[in-house]
C-alpha cells in the first residue's frame, strides 16, 4: 500500500476518534462564545461537529488522493464504459436493497432484532441539525468507498480471490459501524460495493450507488418516520390477529 493511502487511512481513523475532544470544544464554544443553553448546546453540538469533521476530513482525503497515481490492481485496469458504468451505479442501488433485505431476513431468523442505533442516532442528530443529513445520506459514503473498497479492498485484492478480499474488507467496514449484531447486514452491503467495483473499474460506481442507498434510508427515516412506524404497528397487530386464529 503506497503511503497517500496509509496517510488516508490515519485521516478517517483521526475523524472517528475526534469526537473526544472535539464535541467538548464545540459544547464549551456553544455554551460560551454563543449564549446557548445547556439543553439547546447538547442537542446541536454532535450535529454541527459531525458536519465539521467529516467535512474537513474529505477536504483533506481529496488533498491527499487528488495527484496520487495508480497503484493497485484495479485502478492499473482499463475501466468500464461511462454509458456502463452508469448503468451498473442504478443496478448497485437494488443490488444493495436486495443484499440488505436477505441480510435482515437472515438476522431475523438468528433472533437478531430490527433496527439500528446507528440509524436511529443519525435520525436523532438530523432531527436537531438538518444539515447533518448531507453527512448521513453524501459525506460519509464517499469516504466509506474510498476507505473500504478503494483502499483496503484495493489493497487485499493485490494479494487475494475477490471473495476473500470482499469478505475481510466488508467485515472490517460492518465492524466499523460499531454493530457487531448486524455485523452480517453490513457486510451484505460491503460486498455489494466491492463487485461493483471490480465489475467496473471505476471506484464511482460502488460511491453512487451508496450514497443513492442512504439518501433513499435517510430521506424515509428522516421525512416519512411517522408513517413508516404506524405502517410497522399495523403490520404486527394484522400479524399477531392472524397469528391467533390458528392458537
Amino acid at each position: 500500500m503506497k503511503k497517500q493511502y496509509g496517510y488516508v487511512l490515519i485521516a478517517y481513523i483521526t475523524m472517528q476518534l475526534s469526537s473526544i475532544l472535539g464535541i467538548p470544544l464545540f459544547y464549551h464554544a456553544a455554551v460560551n462564545w454563543f449564549n446557548q443553553s445547556s439543553d439547546q448546546a447538547e442537542a446541536v453540538v454532535p450535529g454541527y461537529w459531525l458536519i465539521f469533521s467529516f467535512s474537513i476530513t474529505l477536504l483533506v482525503v481529496w488533498l491527499i488522493l487528488r495527484k496520487s497515481e495508480a497503484s493497485t490492481r484495479l485502478e492499473r485496469e482499463a475501466p468500464m464504459s461511462v454509458l456502463f458504468s452508469a448503468l451498473w451505479a442504478i443496478a448497485g442501488i437494488f443490488m444493495a436493497f436486495f443484499a440488505q433485505a436477505i441480510a435482515i431476513n437472515i438476522e431475523r431468523l438468528l433472533g437478531i432484532e430490527m433496527g439500528s442505533e446507528n440509524t436511529e442516532t443519525i435520525v436523532r442528530i438530523i432531527d436537531s441539525v438538518p444539515l447533518a443529513m448531507i453527512v448521513a445520506a453524501v459525506i460519509g459514503p464517499i469516504l466509506e468507498e474510498i476507505v473500504f473498497r478503494k483502499i483496503i479492498f484495493g489493497a487485499l485484492y493485490q494479494r487475494f480471490s475477490f471473495i476473500l478480499s470482499a469478505l475481510i474488507s466488508s467485515v472490517i467496514f460492518a465492524f466499523a459501524h460499531f454493530e457487531p449484531e448486524h455485523v452480517l447486514l453490513y457486510s451484505a452491503m460491503g460486498f455489494t460495493f466491492a463487485f461493483l467495483y471490480v465489475k467496473t473499474k471505476r471506484i464511482i460506481v460502488p460511491i453512487i450507488a451508496h450514497v443513492s442507498m442512504n439518501s433513499l434510508v435517510v430521506l424515509m427515516q428522516s421525512i416519512f418516520r411517522e408513517d413508516i412506524e404506524r405502517m410497522i404497528e399495523e403490520a404486527e397487530r394484522i400479524q399477531g390477529f392472524i397469528g391467533g386464529l390458528f392458537i
